[in-house]
């Protein structure tokens, strides 16, 4: 909790050319007064500030030169020095700032020579012909650019120079570049390179004083020709796809900068720009230098993306501020904005999203400049009502709810922007009465408080027009904010929102009444809804107003806590709660809580004393319900000063806490309890130190009283007491056999005071050391802790004797430490899986307390002993490399034994165990900084070979078919003896072709006996296996496939982190790592192997761990072979999945087994800020892949295709890429459910399930459309364009299905992913007219497939059919919808009809009545409308003998109650079938049927 202290600043020092040197020598005087005995002082210093303070008295220097009207030449090579040593400086070091701003002020006197001189060191930059010193000369001139006048004269000098230079540079790293496609560090350093050059020439027309004039607009000039020709370079780099788009985007900038400087007169740039825009460029009427520069801009068929950027360009680079713009900039203005909407549609990748969102909020902002002194005519354009605004509204509503936090707030400057501009067309017109407005608070108030979109623009509301008339149309509008902070992912959004809006409701008050009874207003409207949550809540919601909101409301208004611990006393004192809610006692220790941890409590005994009482505290801290347990121990452990002194009360409530709350039950509690221990204990290390600090100082003066002289050393006794009292706590509750939960606890807060007191050396004012209580039953009681079956426990034990400063050799002698290594050995080749990680915490312990037996180092080479000085870095790798020695000395053992009899193997020495063990040492060792590396190589090289060993020995069960039950579950004699003769079989000598092929018994003619007796007697001695102590041994089949499972998952584990930790070759040829190129190839090719040929998930899951962190290593690898690997691993695969090769191993069951975590390895190892090429290609190839074919011999590529997707969209490290897709995918899930294939549709299931996780999100609750998971309408088809089209299509052909008279029930088999997609959206108070895409067509194909035989379905269509129907439309169409219900005199009745038909009556019903804002004459009016129809219909809820009671198998029906205008759906009796239409039951859902 203290402050950290400043590093200090590193400056690189520089230094200067042998000759230079020379030449300062030369003219450096006897006295060392002058400047170049200045600088030879400085240059010969290592340390780059203090030149920093030598450079900064040149300029002093020459001030006090005499200046006798010729320039000095020592003061001129000293210029000319100066000159070079600014050129040779990087553009990051501090040095080159500060020499710069030390010679802006250099003496006019000596400008011209310093200019002089800085011209010659330029041009030496620009002759430069090294393209790899390119970005340093191009840094220079960006440097010269930038607040110094003498290098910006220089560039003035060599303008044509310096243009020319750019213009090549650009010209030649692009070309080099693509020399390099596909290494990816070499072109992402090009692409930066790129990217400068681009920028410093913009700066460079911005700056430089030759471009005001219009001297060099002559076709001869060099200068005009270096422009037209980088005009033309970025043209090309703007519609070049290939290139990153940030530099497309920059380029996108330059070229209207360029344009604008180029082109004159000045006022017809505007003009052009549009007609550029909007591909409707004269060339008669062009300048000839446009159309040779330009020309592919004019094209119509330019790329979307370079469109997007030269509006980025057009509002960026022109000038809108001056309010000079005039008619052709204002319609440039509209135009932009119309080219802009034109591409809001197409766009769908996320990158360009984001520009896309950030380009509308600067034309919002460009627009709110013009309008402040704009025409009548364009206020017109820009109103509320106009096209433009509501475009703009359109955009927010579909995209304020879009995945990327970016762009949603992108939406909330948009919408503040839209209130800005309808404010500035008003004219002073009063707000509130506004219609817009009127309207717009209308709209918003009708939404669900499920939208995020929602909080973000009433917020920008209030700002604008205040909180009154919202409050005067809904005064519970508080109260249904703080409701939904139940769910954690609104809870930011809603927090903001009531921060407005109390804010501004508190200044209105404030305001509008003189004296101060407002402040009762204001509580009663925004702090009483706030304590009937924290009272009457449920859990969720009062954690996150505690934690969200009750802090602001604090912050904003202190005098407001008074209030809150009043009314919540008095409550308390009221009524007794029952125990199992947090009630009034547990909502003051909130508010206490949250008072003191923000500063508004004074001192804690003002708390004790004034707000509550000793037994409140004790109540609280033993409370039954657990948050208010921690509220109160928060209350009496956090503050929001670090140094504020521990009370004895504290202290004493602490250790009562202590005793009834270790064991708690939940791991959220254990971990605050254990994180607010530790801020206590901060607490007691800080104002420990101001204590130490005031004894001092007392001790120094006279006290004025006894009292004041012995409070700081009474203080700090009493926090040693505390402490050791703690830590014997704590240890006491370490006892054999305690639980879990009391454990973590007591080992975290153990490990919390190791970290809060550290042992310093030197250091004597600490006033606690853990280490002073550590003896002999207490470090034992530690070491215990690693016999528990839990790796946490074993984890902070370990981690807490590594802080400590005691050591093992001080509490056990060399025979025990012999024993517990040993014993770390015996475990390590347990069967039991948890041993081998005690064993690994154990060796680790051993290695790192060097207490390793002496007989270990015996047979050590003499330049690897260490000496008892060395350093304990020396000592924990040469104790490491004996360690995993002598392991792997065991696991080859183990190893010749498997490869023999894996029975034996797994029965009495599994080698997971060793493994583990090796991984676990050399995970903590720093394996960058070896000393050892001629030690290590070979010990690498052999544990390599030993893994693949490993792994040939028990991939065979791995890879088998059925690993699973390769072997018997039985273990009497005979069944042994069949178990030998099956582990025989699959010994490594066999391929897996033994598990493709079928084996054919030899035919007999009889059953030989005899034969089978000898048989098994010759198997008899080994199938016993004898174990460590002779006995023997019951082997069952899940004892085989533990040890090879976990053999793979170690040997998977330890390559992996040898290849993210070990220093790997960067040319093979050099010896400076410890991993070869070659050793990395084979790893690759190791899990390329088991990844794609295991079946086992346990052994292709942990394979696919392993396999991420080398995939991760190779596209950061210099290495360019290595960096292609991942490329060509791909292509191989996607390859041999399209050729669906019969002799394949691929794994075309089980989910294609561990073929999408292979893909999916390489693909999310991709460089994210590339283009994601492999990403794009391989999408292509899987969607092709996995749309519908009639080939039968291609169902297995299109099986893996489909599983492969669907591990793709699932990746979350692939985010919005993935997201192009989705419409792709969905049609590929949709049409591959109707397969006559089994796979296919099984494969198309999964994938539709994980994209509706994708497009909806998570399901949280138990809801199944639960409001959180579902979208509007609007917002979907927007996102998803291509999805429109296809859905109606097929919703039609599934609605043509239904209606077939044929008697036989409908079993298209789309119809329920298309209902289950259209179920989960929902209208929105904001679709009109206006909206793009329109949802009417989508209605009557709903309505139709509601006559679904099966009840599922009709069921989903009428949930479907809401989102369709405009909320002014309902009505229209229930009576629309009644009057298809049949009449009593009609012969003949379908029930699964009317069944659902007053299915989607009654959820249509149900939608309108939910709807809030309605005026109650009109909702009465049209209730009554509808009830006129119902009645109608009555006749349908008849008597049973003549009635229709719409029977199913679960005895529901359906009823209208006319008289109440309420919809019912309850249980009945189930009635007769309807004679004339038969039962039909699908045997596609197992739910009850209606008809």
């Amino acid at each position: 909790m203290g402050v950290k202290k400043k590093r200090g600043m590193q400056v690189a020092a520089f230094s200067i050319p042998h000759q230079d040197f020379e030449t300062l020598r030369s003219f450096a005087d006897a006295e060392g007064k002058n400047l170049a005995s200045l600088l030879l002082q400085c240059v010969q210093l290592t340390d780059g500030v203090s030149q920093i303070h030598y450079v900064k008295q040149v300029v002093p220097l020459l001030e006090k030169v005499d200046k006798n009207g010729v320039c000095d030449p020592t003061i001129q090579a000293c210029l000319d020095i100066l000159a070079g040593i600014y050129f040779s400086l990087s553009l990051k070091n501090p040095l080159k700032k500060v020499l710069a701003s030390s010679l802006n002020g250099l003496p006019e006197f000596f400008l011209m020579e310093a200019i002089h001189s800085f011209t010659n060191h330029l041009q030496e930059e620009l002759n430069t012909a090294d393209l790899y010193s390119y970005r340093k000369v191009i840094d220079n001139i960006s440097s010269c650019m930038e607040n110094f006048n003498l290098g910006r004269a220089s560039v003035n000098n060599l303008l044509k120079n310096v243009l020319h230079f750019l213009q090549k540079s650009l010209i030649d790293i692009l070309e080099e570049s693509r020399k390099f496609a596909g290494n990816h560090i070499v072109q992402t350093q090009l692409m930066n390179d790129l990217l400068v050059g681009i920028r410093v020439s913009m700066v460079l027309v911005q700056k430089v004083q030759t471009f005001q004039g219009n001297l060099w607009k002559t076709s001869s000039s060099l200068i005009w020709q270096s422009m037209c020709g980088l005009l033309s370079i970025f043209t090309k780099f703007l519609c070049d796809d290939d290139l990153l788009q940030t530099i497309q985007s920059t380029s996108g900038l330059a070229v209207i900068l360029f344009i604008k400087t180029m082109l004159h007169p000045a006022e017809k740039i505007s003009e052009l720009i549009s007609c550029l825009l909007l591909h409707s460029v004269d060339y008669t009427c062009v300048p000839e230098w446009f159309t040779s520069s330009c020309g592919n801009l004019c094209s119509a068929h330019i790329p979307r993306p370079a469109l997007l950027f030269l509006c980025q360009g057009t509002l960026a680079m022109l000038d809108w501020q001056d309010g000079n713009v005039g008619f052709s900039g204002e319609t440039l203005l509209l135009d932009t904005i119309h080219v802009l909407f034109t591409l809001s549609s197409p766009i769908k990748e996320a990158t360009l999203e984001m520009f896309l969102s950030r380009i509308l909020a600067s034309w919002t902002n460009t627009a709110i400049h013009v309008l402040e002194s704009s025409s009548p005519n364009l206020k017109d354009r820009l109103k509320g009502n106009s096209n433009i605004v509501e475009g703009l509204l359109e955009y927010v509503y579909t995209h304020w709810e879009h995945p990327l936090d970016a762009l949603r707030h992108q939406t909330k400057i948009i919408f503040r922007n839209i209130l800005q501009m309808h404010q500035l067309t008003m004219e002073g017109a009063d707000l509130v009465a506004d219609p817009f407005f009127l309207e717009l608070t209308k709209n918003l108030l009708r939404l669900e408080w499920q939208i995020k979109g929602k909080y973000a623009c009433l917020g920008c509301l209030v700002e604008c027009i205040g909180i009154e008339h919202i409050l005067a149309t809904d005064k519970t509008i508080p109260s249904q904010i703080l409701e939904v902070m139940g769910d954690q992912s609104l809870v930011p959004y809603a927090s903001d929102l009531l921060e407005t809006m109390f804010k501004n409701h508190k200044s209105h008050l404030k305001s509008q009444t003189v004296n101060s009874t407002w402040i009762d207003q204001w509580h009663e409207t925004w702090v009483s809804p706030l304590l009937h949550i924290l009272c009457e809540g449920n859990l969720d919601q009062k954690s996150y107003v505690i934690d969200y909101y009750l802090p602001k409301l604090l912050n904003y208004s202190p005098e407001s806590l008074r209030y809150m611990v009043k009314i919540l006393q008095t409550s308390i004192d009221a009524k007794t709660e029952s125990g199992d809610s947090r009630g009034a006692l547990g909502a003051l220790m909130a508010c206490l809580r949250t008072a003191r941890a923000h500063g508004h409590l004074q001192s804690a005994p003002d708390v004790w004393e004034n707000l509550v009482s000793s037994a409140r505290i004790k109540q609280g801290l033993i409370h039954q319900h657990c948050q208010v347990r921690i509220d109160t121990l928060g209350l009496l452990c956090e503050s929001n000063r670090s140094t504020e002194i521990v009370s004895t009360e504290e202290m004493q409530w602490i250790q009562f806490f202590l005793t009834y709350n270790l064991n708690s039950q939940s791991p959220g509690v254990r971990q605050q309890i254990c994180s607010l221990l530790k801020k206590l204990f901060c607490r007691i290390q800080e104002s420990s130190q101001v204590l130490y600090k005031l004894e001092q100082s007392k001790s120094k003066l006279e006290p004025e009283n006894a009292l004041t002289k012995e409070q700081p050393s009474v203080s700090l006794q009493q926090y040693k007491d505390f402490m050791s009292s703690i830590c014997s706590s704590l240890f006491e509750a370490l006892f054999p056999g305690s639980s879990y939960p009391t454990r973590f606890s007591a080992l975290t807060i153990l490990g919390s005071i190791a970290d809060v007191f550290p042992v310093l050396e030197g250091h004597t004012q600490t006033v606690y050391q853990l280490s002073h209580d550590i003896d002999v039953s207490r470090f034992q009681t530690l070491m215990e802790c690693f016999t528990s079956t839990f790796e946490e426990v074993k984890t902070l034990a370990f981690d807490l004797l590594m802080k400590l400063s005691v050591r093992a050799v001080q509490f056990q002698d060399s025979e025990k430490l012999q024993s517990l290594f040993q014993a770390a050995l015996e475990l390590s080749t347990s069967t039991k899986p948890y041993d081998c990680v005690t064993a690994s915490y154990l060796l680790n312990f051993l290695i790192w307390q060097d207490a390793l037996p002496a007989s270990m180092f015996a047979s050590l080479p003499q330049q690897v002993t260490c000496k008892a000085g060395d350093k304990s870095e020396a000592v924990v790798e040469r104790n490491t490399l004996m360690v995993i020695k002598c392991l792997m000395e065991n696991l080859e053992e183990e190893v010749c034994q498997a490869e023999n009899c894996l029975l034996q193997a797994a029965a009495v020495s599994p080698m997971y165990g060793r493994v583990h063990c090796v991984t676990g040492a050399l995970q903590r060792l720093p394996l960058n900084s070896l000393q050892l590396v001629s030690e290590w190589r070979p010990v690498v090289e052999k544990l390599l070979l030993l893994s693949y060993r490993l792994s040939a020995a028990v991939s065979p069960v791995i890879q088998s078919s059925s690993p699973e039950g390769l072997t018997p579950m039985d273990t009497d004699s005979e069944s042994g003896s069949r178990l030998q003769v099956i582990l025989n079989e699959i010994q490594p000598r066999d391929t897996n072709d033994f598990f493709n092929q079928t084996k054919i018994l030899n035919e007999c003619d009889s059953f030989d006996l005899e034969d089978l007796k000898a048989t098994i007697s010759n198997f008899e001695s080994s199938a016993e296996i004898k174990g460590k102590e002779g006995k023997t041994c019951d082997v069952t089949a899940q004892m085989v496939l533990v040890c090879c499972w976990r053999s793979m998952k170690e040997v998977a584990l330890l390559l992996g982190t040898l290849c993210q930790l070990l220093p790997m070759q960067s040319v093979p040829e050099l010896s400076d790592g410890l991993l070869t190129v070659d050793q990395v190839k084979e790893m690759g090719n190791y899990f390329k192997q088991h990844l794609l040929q295991s079946r086992h998930r346990g052994a292709f899951e942990l394979a696919y761990t392993g396999f991420v962190k080398l995939t991760e290593i190779l596209n950061r690898c210099p290495n360019v072979s290595l960096q292609k690997l991942p490329e060509q691993w791909l292509w191989s695969v996607l390859e041999e999945i399209k050729n669906s090769d019969p002799s394949s191993k691929l794994c075309a069951t089980r989910r294609s087994a561990g073929i999408p975590f292979y893909i999916q390895a390489l693909l999310a190892s991709e460089p994210k800020k590339g283009k994601m090429d492999l990403l794009k290609i391989t999408m292509k190839e899987l969607l092709s892949l996995a749309g519908p074919t009639e080939d039968s011999w291609s169902t297995v590529p299109q099986v893996h295709a489909l599983n492969i997707l669907r591990a793709l969209f699932r990746d979350t490290r692939l985010g919005e890429n993935i997201i192009p897709y989705v419409a792709d995918g969905a049609k590929a899930a949709i049409l591959g459910f109707t397969s006559p294939v089994w796979a296919v549709r099984n494969s198309s299931t999964l994938l539709f399930s994980s994209l509706i996780t994708r497009i909806f999100g998570v399901k949280r609750r138990k809801d199944e459309l639960s409001k959180t998971n579902r979208m509007t309408g609007r917002e979907f088809f927007s996102r998803f364009p291509e999805l429109y089209p296809f859905l109606l299509k097929q919703l039609e052909a599934v609605a043509n299905s239904v209606d077939c008279d044929t008697r036989e029930p409908d079993r298209h088999p789309s119809m329920f992913l298309l209902l289950l997609v259209l179920e989960r959206l929902y209208p929105s108070p904001m679709d009109g007219s206006s909206s793009a895409v329109s949802m009417a067509p989508f209605v009557p194909s709903i309505m139709r497939c509601g006559h679904s035989s099966i009840y599922r379905s009709r069921e989903m269509a009428a949930r479907a059919l809401v989102p369709f129907v405009m909320r002014d439309q309902i009505p229209n169409t229930i009576r629309a919808l009644l009057a298809t219900l049949p009449n009593n005199t009609d012969q003949r009745l379908y029930q699964n009809h009317i069944h659902g038909t007053l299915l989607q009556v009654f959820h249509l019903l149900q939608a309108y009545t939910d709807s809030r804002h309605r005026t109650n004459a009109d909702f009465l009016q049209e209730l009554t409308d509808i009830t006129a129809c119902t009645k109608a219909k009555l006749w349908l809820a008849k008597s049973s003998e003549e009635s229709w009671l719409l029977g199913g198998n679960q005895g529901d029906h359906f009823i209208i109650r006319a008289d109440n205008r309420i919809p019912l759906y309850h249980q009945g009796a189930r009635s007769a079938p309807i004679p004339g239409e038969p039962h039909q039951t699908s045997p596609q859902c197992s739910m009850g049927r209606a008809g």
